[in-house]
C-alpha cells in the first residue's frame, strides 16, 4: 500500500479558489480582538495582566481537616486567600 504524498495534497489546496461565502465566514477584527492579541517588542513577548506582586507567595502542600477545607471552599472563589488571611490573623498580624 502506498502512502499519499503531502505535496500532492498541497497542490490541490493551492489550486482551490475560495468563493465569497468562504470569506464571509471570517469575522472582522475588532478593537477587542486586537486588545487580546499578544504584543511583541523587539521580538520579545510583552507580558500583560497583573504585575508581579511585591511580596510573592509560596506554593505549599498542606493537609487540613475536611470540615475546615469545606467551610472555606463553601464561601466560593477566594477560599485560599481567606485561609491565608485567617492564618495571618492567628499570627497576630
Amino acid at each position: 500500500m502506498s502512502k499519499p504524498t503531502l505535496g500532492s495534497d498541497l497542490r490541490k489546496i493551492d489550486e482551490t479558489e475560495p468563493d465569497a461565502a468562504a470569506y464571509a465566514e471570517i469575522p472582522e477584527p475588532t478593537d477587542e480582538w486586537f486588545e487580546q492579541a499578544a504584543h511583541y517588542h523587539g521580538g520579545v513577548l510583552v507580558r500583560r495582566g497583573r504585575p508581579p506582586a511585591v511580596i510573592r507567595k509560596k506554593q505549599v502542600t498542606l493537609r487540613l481537616d475536611a470540615d475546615v477545607l469545606d467551610t472555606f471552599r463553601s464561601g466560593g472563589p477566594g477560599w485560599q486567600s481567606r485561609i491565608n488571611a485567617a492564618l495571618r490573623k492567628a499570627l497576630g498580624g
